[in-house]
């Protein structure tokens, strides 16, 4: 059974599908079968970006798919290493569906107050339905500098939640890649890269904690439509 990674947010625009993106090309370099599932069937922000990459001819392919719950996919966690749930923006059901199904919940967040505020408020309601703690995490994104991180962090940290170490700065270096069907580690600038990997690494280092246990728990599996 595969390990399942989930990014969630309360808000959209915070750097959600940009580090599930990034951890699928990452471990997919690796050589881990790796699965992104994309559930906003609306948007579908990772299926038009698998598209440019497989325009752009960019190795390794990912294996981008959409589903339109978490239990739906969570049946494609059988058959591959990591499956890694993007799910859309807001809370709602399906979010705690999410939550549910998976071993790691990954919170991106911007550095303001006005990201910081309902990303604690989102972990709190998790929580409080029984989602151990040391199972979600935070990951800051968007970020000018590093005071800017650093009372990011102290805030995050004071309400009681893990912060991956490393930040996501704003670049335009960043946004070029994604046009490009590439990831926050595949930038034609190794600068960028690197900063990105500072975080990706701290991520990699909890997922190797569960893949590379000699058997992964088969998560909860939510039935179809989020009742618990």
């Amino acid at each position: 059974m595969a390990a399942v990674i989930a990014f969630i947010s309360q808000k959209g625009g915070v750097g959600k599908s940009t580090l599930a993106r990034t951890l699928a090309a990452v471990c997919s370099h690796a050589g881990l079968d790796v699965v992104l599932a994309d559930l906003d069937p609306r948007q579908q922000t990772l299926v038009q970006w698998q598209k440019a990459r497989t325009a752009q001819r960019v190795s390794p392919r990912l294996s981008v798919e959409p589903f339109d719950d978490a239990a739906e996919a969570v049946e494609r966690a059988k058959a591959c290493d990591l499956l890694i749930l993007d799910a859309p923006g807001g809370v709602n059901d399906d979010t705690l569906a999410v939550a549910r199904t998976a071993h790691l919940i990954v919170q991106p967040t911007g550095p303001t107050r006005d990201d910081l505020h309902p990303t604690v408020l989102l972990f709190h309601e998790l929580a409080g339905v029984g989602v151990p703690k040391s199972h979600l995490v935070a990951a800051l994104c968007r970020v000018l500098d590093d005071e800017e991180e650093a009372d990011a962090r102290a805030y995050l940290e004071e309400a009681g939640y893990e912060v991956l170490a490393g930040f996501i700065p704003e670049s335009r270096a960043y946004r070029t890649a994604h046009n490009r069907g590439r990831s926050l580690t595949e930038t034609e600038e190794q600068e960028f890269n690197d900063r990105a990997d500072a975080l990706i690494e701290a991520l990699l280092t909890k997922v190797a904690a569960i893949t590379s246990a000699a058997e992964v728990e088969e998560p909860t599996v939510i039935p179809k439509g989020g009742a618990a």
